[in-house]
């Protein structure tokens, strides 16, 4: 699909890889510059320690289908090397802190005034021009400053933090959208331009909901139940069975209700016009009627009779779900040095055939000699660089 585009990718932990990620697996030919000997932060660092035969499991899953080159950024002739690539690419991402790249003879403004169909994008956690341009844009961080954590659980609970990177991966997509839209813009009118998805921005844009409620009056506060969100009806939350926990949501009272027999204690709550006001009280007078029954029966129970539910799964449960078997999202593959790697594959499903695994994630500057042999550098140009620790 991308086959004919190009990318030079000055990118590191999770925001840059991840973003060309999605576009290597449609066909991009994405060359990642890194530096010599020790190469880019993912290679040396995993989540919780997590390594496949010593190889970081955080570069290897998001370092498929690119290649890799090492260029010192540095010196003289590793900044005009660098130049030189990127002004042969379509696109160049950058998830540097803003003006890095510039003062090392790559950014946008040089790199635009040589070539003036450029796209350059960029992925930063404030703002290139914000106040907070120079502070680590970390996905914590960032939950925390845009309302994401106060908002997530119980009232009177300390802040609540998701369970991953979910603004890291969320400004990756969109940034890989902005590309898109701009190549796409290109097409049509031959312009470049510099695309910029910020970690503000994608935090903000998760919470749709909640901030548009927010900034239209909205009262939008943590719920002193387990109940998800303060702005849906209830019953909406998670909730403990016998031996496990469900999730219910957006159903009537009345129809769970029926379900259970009309039991008693949910009478009072039957009529929809009390579903928000009395949110809490229906969720004290249910809970207690599913501690008798296992979630599997409840489960059975429930989508018998129409009533929107799901088990709540650990990471074991999910891959032996039924409907994730069906749609195989695992990539499983041979790597040279980590042996048999699973990884996620790309998240979308095309009608033409899914997105190929061309290659593994590469070996730290396995593609140098290949990239700067399509530059126009000669074999003893390259020897040179070698001998002389610029790439």
């Amino acid at each position: 699909m991308l086959r004919d585009v190009k990318i030079v990718a000055f990118t590191q932990f999770l925001l840059g890889p991840a973003s060309v990620q999605y576009l290597s697996d449609l066909g991009a030919d994405v060359i990642k510059v890194e530096q010599p000997g020790r190469g880019a932060y993912e290679r040396s660092w995993s989540g919780g320690n997590t390594y496949v035969e010593g190889v970081s499991a955080f570069f290897l899953l998001s370092h498929r289908n690119v290649r890799s080159v090492t260029i010192d950024l540095k010196s003289p002739e590793g900044q005009r090397a660098a130049v030189r690539l990127a002004s042969s690419a379509d696109v160049v991402v950058d998830n540097f802190r803003p003006g890095v790249l510039d003062r090392l003879g790559v950014g946008y403004e040089k790199l635009s005034e040589l070539r003036p169909d450029l796209i350059y994008a960029c992925g930063s956690g404030y703002g290139s021009d914000s106040p907070y341009r120079d502070l680590p844009g970390q996905d914590l961080l960032l939950q925390a400053m845009t309302g994401l954590a106060a908002a997530t659980g119980r009232a009177g609970d300390p802040p609540t933090p998701a369970g991953a990177a979910v603004v890291d991966q969320h400004a990756a997509a969109l940034l890989a959208m902005g590309i898109l839209a701009a190549l796409h813009h290109r097409q049509r009118t031959g312009e470049g331009q510099r695309v910029e998805a910020t970690m503000v921005q994608a935090a903000l844009d998760l919470q749709l909901e909640p901030v548009v409620y927010h900034l239209n009056g909205g009262l939008v506060e943590r719920p002193t139940e387990a109940l998800g969100s303060s702005f849906h009806e209830a019953p909406y939350g998670v909730y403990e069975t016998a031996d496990d926990f469900i999730a219910l949501s957006l159903s009537p009272v009345a129809k769970i209700s029926a379900a259970l027999g009309d039991p008693a204690e949910l009478r009072e709550f039957l009529d929809p016009a009390v579903k928000l006001s009395r949110r809490e009280q229906i969720r004290r007078a249910l809970g207690p009627l599913l501690l008798n029954r296992s979630a599997k029966e409840l489960l059975a129970l429930f989508r018998e009779h129409g009533i929107w539910c799901a088990p709540v799964n650990d990471y074991d449960a999910v891959f032996a779900d039924p409907v994730v078997a069906h749609l195989n999202p695992v990539l499983e593959f041979e790597h040279p040095k980590a042996g048999t790697v699973k990884v996620l594959k790309h998240p979308v499903r095309f009608s033409s055939g899914e997105p190929e695994m061309r290659t593994p994630p590469p070996e730290l500057g396995e593609h140098t000699e290949a990239v700067l042999s399509e530059l126009g550098y000669s074999a003893e140009e390259i020897t040179k660089l070698r001998e002389a620790d610029v790439v």
